[in-house]
């Protein structure tokens, strides 16, 4: 088939897009994630349909971006734990690396036998709702607990299906310290280098509110298995992560509002809000690059907004643990009013697999 040079250059970016993801999924240790992307940026055709929908993407495919791969690769792991694909099921781990020929053509195979599938994932953003990013994410909330020693309400952008707002429910293990729930079903224990975060902050979650462009409803058997369907699938302990905090957050169900995320944060959060005693806190993780520049700016002027009205019984915090590009780890910032002091509180792996606690 022929194509004209402006297709060709389209393609080449969406190739180029499913190269990008595979380094990422190589550096975050899923060698299975990483094959099927690089496979597919050397194989994807125009034979099908899907495929020709996924050459001719008309936004921006990159991992930072549209993150189209990841859209893919979500489909074809949700068809092959339904198990309505044999050929691509028997391919999927804990099998062994298949060979790149025999995994395209049951890729092939699902693009043509599950169109509608594959456009279901091709219309929205991935929701991986890494739970272990909780681990990570609780030691600033201590330390905000440690500042200030008022109940916290809880406001969280990019929610996904919740998983991380009720990060209180879950226990903890930092090096040698603990904290949280001993009889939770979860628990989390990232490598943890340096001291322990202030396990003794009386923490107190007082609500919770989240807001996503496209949330995942996890009381439906459906959304779950979506949800489940971005965890990588060699990734054996991030599953069973994600089943044990989808138990917890279903005891006791969060909504999570579907908005844009600078909208619902001017309309949740007043620069004033005498309705609640106590601190606010503002979260996100792994998030704030897929917001438009005009997104961020309206967030952050309400960020400090809020922290220009705050006071010692009613403190604000805006708490974000985000991907630092220069080398693909994660930082986590804490900034506090009164007083507006920001601290670069701790470094760790993407997922939150190691932690450097820097207090």
């Amino acid at each position: 088939m022929l194509q004209n040079p402006a297709h060709m250059r389209d393609a080449t970016a969406v190739r180029n897009s499913f190269l990008e993801q595979a380094g990422w999924c190589r550096k975050l240790d899923s060698p299975f994630t990483a094959l099927l992307c690089e496979t597919l940026a050397g194989s994807l055709d125009a034979d099908t349909a899907i495929g020709r929908e996924i050459l001719d993407w008309q936004g921006n495919p990159r991992a930072t971006a549209d993150a189209l791969a990841l859209r893919v690769a979500g489909a074809l792991h949700g068809l092959a734990r339904s198990r309505q694909e044999p050929a691509l099921s028997a391919l999927y781990p804990p099998a062994p690396l298949p060979d790149p020929e025999s995994l395209w053509r049951a890729c092939r195979d699902a693009f043509e036998h599950h169109p509608q599938h594959l456009r279901n994932y091709l219309a929205v953003a991935p929701q991986t709702n890494e739970v272990g990013r909780s681990g990570v994410l609780i030691a600033g909330l201590l330390e905000f607990a440690r500042r200030f020693a008022v109940p916290v309400h809880l406001f969280e952008i990019g929610a996904s299906a919740g998983l991380n707002l009720v990060m209180d429910r879950y226990r903890y293990r930092f090096g040698d310290a603990t904290w949280g729930n001993a009889g939770a079903a979860l628990e989390l224990a990232p490598a943890w280098s340096g001291h322990a975060p202030p396990v003794h902050a009386g923490l107190r979650v007082a609500s919770r509110q989240g807001s996503d462009i496209a949330p995942i409803d996890i009381s439906l058997p459906a959304e779950r298995a979506r949800l489940l369907s971005y965890v990588w699938p060699d990734q054996f302990e991030r599953l069973a992560r994600v089943d044990r905090a989808i138990a917890t957050a279903l005891l006791e169900p969060t909504h999570i509002e579907a908005m844009d995320a600078a909208d619902w944060v001017e309309r949740l959060l007043p620069p004033q809000d005498a309705a609640r005693t106590g601190g606010r806190v503002l979260f996100h993780s792994v998030f704030w690059n897929y917001l438009p520049a005009g997104a961020q700016r309206r967030i952050e002027a309400r960020a400090l907004r809020c922290g220009a009205a705050a006071s010692d019984a009613r403190p604000f915090g805006w708490l974000r643990f985000e991907l630092e590009p220069a080398d693909g780890q994660a930082s986590l910032q804490l900034t506090s009013w009164p007083g507006a002091e920001t601290q670069l509180l701790a470094r760790a792996h993407p997922h939150a697999r190691t932690v450097s606690w820097l207090l």
